[in-house]
């Protein structure tokens, strides 16, 4: 069960959610794929030249352990990461979560959001991804990196503003 689900009050739905875009796992995953395959390079280094005289496999498996190890945990952490981010809008508010060791969370009542905008590159706007802007009445801004269809998530805070708004005339 997600963050924002164990801390729904009685009676509130979340209506759309979303998370950090599949971008953030490019970097990471490519580094992965070179130390992986340059791990597993000199891991089979190793194993054909263990069975020779002059064996150097020592040489070559500790780094290639080492580059293994790294690759793993490059992924693991990017998966991690992705994985640890929460954006949410329910019938009452706006809850973001951030980390999963150590926790960041706002949570916004509708009625108390004062502006939401949102910030795409260019490879954002062609892959689907970009900053989001939260500010509270009276607050600072919140910033949200690498959100996953950004547009999508405001268009449903504004909606549910002008739902609540309009259930409250």
């Amino acid at each position: 069960m997600s963050y924002v689900e164990k801390n729904l009050t009685p009676g509130e739905k979340v209506l759309y959610k979303t998370q950090l875009h599949w971008i953030v796992l490019f970097w990471p995953g490519f580094f992965s794929l070179v130390f992986g395959v340059s791990g597993l390079y000199l891991l089979v280094r190793a194993i054909s030249s263990s069975g020779a005289k002059n064996s150097s496999s020592n040489i070559f498996l500790v780094p290639a352990v080492i580059l293994l190890i790294a690759a793993a945990v490059l992924a693991g952490f990017a998966f991690w990461k992705r994985h640890a981010t929460e954006m949410a809008v329910t019938d009452h508010r706006v809850v973001v979560k951030v980390g999963l060791t150590s926790r960041r969370t706002v949570e916004l009542l509708l009625s108390k959001i004062e502006s939401i905008g949102v910030e795409e590159s260019l490879f954002g706007r062609m892959l689907g991804y970009g900053t989001v802007l939260l500010r509270g009445t009276g607050g600072t801004p919140e910033s949200f990196n690498t959100i996953a269809h950004p547009l999508e998530f405001r268009r449903e805070v504004q909606q549910q503003i002008e739902r609540s708004e309009a259930k409250s005339r």
